[in-house]
């Protein structure tokens, strides 16, 4: 029996810093209207983000000088006047624009729907806009709605078009959040006069003149109040009742949740989720931002957030001639080949049914299928623990013939140990992800609990442990990659339950990260906590300290480190319970212990 102080903390997806107003919701009252909203965006998994704007004319880059930091956000960090921001207007003429080859690239690609910036936090309407002249058809010398061209281009196309809308921040108005340069400091607006005579206005217009919408994308809701959220999301919900509100319009108002900026989740969220990710660093045009991620590190995205139960809405950044990188073009070509094979393992699927990640790759679901994503392949057989359901057939997706795959399910309901081999070719069906489709009878039927893998291995993830707070003010938690944060008081402990069906010696490793946004002062990564492990009846001592680094390929922004905390031996199989305790915390309040998970390794 566990104590009774200890509760499981849950991690949940947050967004990004910005948004920390806007918790994510857990409510899990039915809303049949939301259902019913919803039920495409559950099936299509993957979309098209768009960020375009005047921002693309300086393409990063104010007075000769290379700015830092995100194209889009270029007034923002140069602390450009509106009055020179403006300028850029006249210069802004996208005669490349083709709305056409847009739509046909993201069908190609895969994606159901595109979400395209109307208007960012620099303030300029990408459309026809009757509450403010400042927008491409009054201002610049393009005249033409490109809105409109690419509603008509997404209904020819079957493509659901979705309009970026940022709320709350407007560099150009006064009482807009954000513009401290030109304008009093925040707390000194009037925000409540921008919101009723621009955002309110500017939204109602995108909901009556481009037709039906799939879903408004708000953003950064500073000084939003809880009341304005809702009220934004019921002026979108009785102008279009089918049209969703995405989880960034604040205080939980949005019809789903939305990770923070490249922010991919660990685990199951109780809510339907997405992440934006960016093919480089930058979401707008910047022209020299060539660290594009690679097809397999972008495929395996896909397939990460899709096991997840997410949907993967990835950005691109078309110039001011409106010519979407080719860069970004051949990525999308690539994605879209993989899709026309592999796409029924993506689209309308359940997520994973274990609770935790499996060694050579993801799990999708759906009624009578698992689909097993090898993005490592075995030489000449998989063996999978945990699958319950009996197998009906096994199959390569890439094989449209179905020939079957010989496989062998044993085990010992005793010690609820379940071993699936699947024999496979020498070599993989696709180079990026191949994937084995399992014929089942109904839903998965897994082994709940945290097992041994096949290779030995024991993956005790962070998000997973029970946390034993030491008192109430204890801010140990979990931040959107399932990593600890605010583990500070040594006197706070996690603990983890797992199951061992092969008995041996194992390495303890610990793998923690380095700070998520590193600053000048504080180290980006910190060691030196004096730890105390105990398993299975034994306690093992050892100082924190840096062994090596990795990158998981499916996330590139996050790495981490390795550091041995000892050895133990499990004598026999059975189910056991690991206490991971800090005898001596260094750097209390400042960066702690982010820790993502403990492995058990067998030793060699």
């Amino acid at each position: 029996m566990k104590n009774p102080s200890t509760r499981r903390v849950t991690c949940f997806l947050c967004v990004m810093a910005l948004l920390a107003a806007s918790a994510w919701s857990q409510s899990t009252t039915p809303d049949p209207q939301r259902e019913q909203r919803i039920q495409w965006w559950r099936q299509a998994r993957f979309g098209m983000f768009i960020h375009w704007g005047l921002y693309a004319v300086p393409a990063g880059e104010w007075k000769g000088k290379p700015i830092p930091g995100i194209g889009e956000w270029i007034m923002n960090r140069a602390r450009i006047p509106v009055a020179e921001y403006e300028q850029l207007a006249r210069q802004f003429n996208p005669v490349k624009f083709n709305a056409e080859e847009w739509v046909r690239l993201a069908k190609d690609a895969g994606m159901k729907y595109i979400v395209i910036t109307s208007k960012h936090h620099d303030g300029f309407a990408m459309y026809g806009s009757k509450a403010s002249s400042y927008n491409i058809v009054d201002a610049t010398p393009f005249k033409r709605d490109p809105m409109k061209e690419l509603a008509a281009a997404c209904r020819k196309a079957g493509i659901r078009l979705c309009f970026y809308y940022s709320h709350a921040q407007d560099w150009h108005e006064r009482d807009g959040a954000g513009n401290d340069w030109d304008f009093p400091p925040d707390p000194q607006k009037n925000f409540a006069k921008y919101f009723e005579e621009k955002a309110k206005p500017q939204v109602r217009e995108l909901l009556a003149n481009y037709g039906p919408l799939g879903l408004i994308w708000f953003d950064t809701p500073r000084l939003i109040t809880k009341e304005q959220a809702v009220e934004i999301t019921a002026l979108v919900h009785k102008l279009q009742p089918s049209c969703l509100v995405s989880g960034r319009v604040g205080h939980n108002a949005g019809d789903y949740d939305s990770a923070g900026d490249n922010q991919i989740s660990v685990g199951l969220v109780r809510r339907d989720w997405e992440t934006p990710v960016t093919m480089n660093d930058t979401w707008g045009f910047k022209k020299d931002d060539h660290n594009w991620k690679s097809v397999p590190v972008l495929i395996r995205q896909l397939v990460r957030i899709t096991s997840r139960g997410g949907n993967y809405l990835l950005n691109v950044g078309p110039t001011a001639e409106g010519e979407i990188p080719q860069p970004s073009v051949e990525r999308l070509r690539e994605i879209g080949q993989w899709l026309r094979v592999n796409g029924e393992s993506i689209y309308g699927t359940s997520p994973n049914p274990f609770t935790y990640n499996l060694e050579w790759g993801f799990i999708t679901t759906r009624e009578g299928k698992l689909y097993l994503h090898l993005l490592d392949w075995p030489q000449k057989q998989l063996t999978v623990y945990g699958i319950r359901n009996k197998i009906r057939n096994a199959y390569l997706l890439a094989d449209r013939g179905r020939k079957h795959l010989a496989f062998k399910q044993e085990g010992d309901p005793a010690i609820d140990f379940y071993s699936t081999s699947i024999q496979l070719p020498v070599a993989p069906p696709d180079k990026y992800d191949s994937i084995i489709a399992l014929e089942i009878r109904g839903g998965p039927n897994v082994l709940p609990a945290l097992a041994q893998q096949p290779s030995g291995t024991i993956s005790l993830e962070a998000h997973l442990a029970d946390v034993h707070k030491a008192t109430s003010g204890s801010v140990i938690a979990f931040d959107p990659r399932g990593v600890v944060t605010g583990w500070v008081d040594a006197r706070d402990w996690l603990s983890w339950d797992f199951r061992i069906f092969r008995p041996g010696t194992y390495d303890l490793i610990a793998l923690t990260t380095l700070r998520r946004m590193p600053r000048a002062a504080g180290p980006e990564w910190q060691g030196g906590h004096r730890m105390l492990v105990e398993v299975a009846g034994k306690q093992l001592r050892s100082t924190m300290s840096e062994d090596g680094r990795f990158v998981d390929p499916s996330n590139p922004l996050m790495t981490y480190v390795t550091s041995k905390l000892g050895q133990v031996t499990i004598d026999k199989a059975g189910a056991f319970q690991l206490a991971l305790k800090a005898e001596s915390m260094e750097g209390q309040g400042k960066l702690g212990l982010a820790l993502a998970a403990v492995r058990l390794v067998p030793a060699k």
